[in-house]
């Protein structure tokens, strides 16, 4: 995880290395259960820090943020989703034989 500025090239030097995040799961060997865990690795008080400087994180780095406990998880919306209506040209027209 890195802090960079918004405006700059994707591949340009960040402002900052603040952690790791490894999505490959892998045994913890720590953890005798054999689960495997995915790793993250950051630098919780310099996170809080750019959180607090005014840093917006994406939704990604949000995500990982609130899984350690910097920041609250987004609510998510648990509304019950509806198809959209298709225009009439779209519905199949039944023919009275």
């Amino acid at each position: 995880m890195v802090v960079a500025h918004a405006r700059t090239a994707r591949n340009s030097k960040p402002l900052e290395v603040i952690g790791t995040y490894n999505p490959i799961p892998s045994p913890d060997p720590y953890d005798e259960s054999g689960r495997l865990h995915k790793d993250i690795k950051l630098d919780i008080t310099r996170a809080r820090y750019w959180i607090g400087v005014g840093a917006q994180p994406t939704d990604t780095a949000w995500r990982l943020l609130s899984m350690v406990g910097v920041l609250e998880p987004k609510p998510r919306n648990t509304s019950e989703r509806t198809p959209p209506k298709l225009p009439r040209e779209a519905i199949p027209q039944q023919n009275p034989r």
